[in-house]
């Protein structure tokens, strides 16, 4: 499916916990994430660092969709 809006001409990123699917299924930008229960997110933290964490994994994926890619990149 991501390369398919790729293909459309949609910027793409994949935020993920386990990049080496991201690589396989052929995604161009991707960001890996916290953990597969909460990939955006981590309830034993504070919410105020909660907050923090989340606003910088949505900050990464917007810069990354900025970026101009010619190859599969992980933005880490």
């Amino acid at each position: 499916m991501v390369k398919e809006i790729e293909r459309a001409g949609i910027p793409v990123v994949h935020l993920c916990t386990v990049t080496p699917i991201s690589m396989t299924v052929g995604a161009n930008r991707i960001v890996p994430t916290v953990a597969i229960p909460y990939p955006l997110g981590k309830p034993d933290l504070e919410p105020k660092e909660e907050y923090a964490l989340r606003r910088q994994l949505v900050g990464k994926a917007l810069d990354a969709l900025t970026q101009e890619v010619m190859e599969q990149t992980l933005f880490d």
